[in-house]
């Protein structure tokens, strides 16, 4: 299978996502740690990390009912930082194009971060990274604002074959309105449809190999279009 592709040559990967009970993460865990290996982040720490994401949204909530209304090709603009570090920071576009994804990022300094989360994205111009400046134009033209902060745990495997990743994202929390990127003491609540349940994550390039279909029996889940974005959002509609 011809692998698809954007102008610059950047494969996009398939993803597919599973609302699971607790009781499936158990055997599904203990079954895919026997055959695969852990992402060396979660390795050095314990198996799991922490993870905050910080999205945006035009005045419009224009990812929210796009998302809703199904539309085929849409973007999600976010911040990322992982156990409430400032050593790694990451503004991602996550693009998605009918059944295929594909992701961008630029780091960021903190203090680059601290001026994007005031408002000001002019050094965005001065970034480095070729994607920044199309970042820019996309902030400044849409009135990109934060909207919402996404807190989970997450168990990540990785498989060499067609790059497979398999996640478990556990205790999906929000901030509401509340915005404090860095602030570890910020109050978050739990996702109510995902109380005593957990999204499973599967990506890869062309083909899920055989051998991972195997290890990912699921039983009675079924696909869904889960967004932890929609999911925390969803308390102000």
């Amino acid at each position: 299978m011809t692998a698809k592709r954007d102008l610059a040559g950047k494969q996009y990967r398939h993803e597919l996502k599973y609302v699971i009970s607790e009781g499936e993460h158990h055997l599904l865990s203990t079954r895919i740690k026997a055959c695969l290996r852990q992402d060396y982040h979660a390795s050095i720490n314990g198996g799991e990390y922490f993870i905050r994401s910080l999205y945006f949204d035009d005045p419009f909530d224009s990812a929210i009912w796009e998302k809703s209304m199904g539309v085929s090709s849409r973007d999600k603009f976010r911040i990322r930082i992982y156990n409430l570090s400032d050593s790694a920071i990451k503004l991602e576009r996550k693009h998605k194009e009918g059944q295929y994804i594909k992701k961008d990022s630029v780091s960021l300094s903190r203090a680059d971060c601290d001026s994007i989360l005031h408002g000001n994205i002019e050094c965005l111009r001065f970034n480095e990274n070729p994607m920044a400046m199309q970042f820019y134009g996309i902030f400044k033209a849409n009135y990109l604002k934060p909207k919402v902060l996404v807190d989970y745990t997450r168990e990540p495997y990785v498989f060499p074959d067609e790059e497979v990743r398999i996640t478990f994202d556990k205790n999906v929390r929000t901030a509401m309105r509340n915005t404090d990127l860095f602030n570890p003491h910020l109050v978050t609540y739990p996702v109510s449809e995902l109380r005593n349940c957990m999204i499973l994550e599967v990506k890869f390039n062309r083909e899920l190999p055989e051998y991972v279909q195997q290890l990912l029996t699921l039983g009675s889940a079924e696909r869904t279009a889960a967004s932890k974005y929609v999911f925390c959002r969803q308390y102000e509609f």
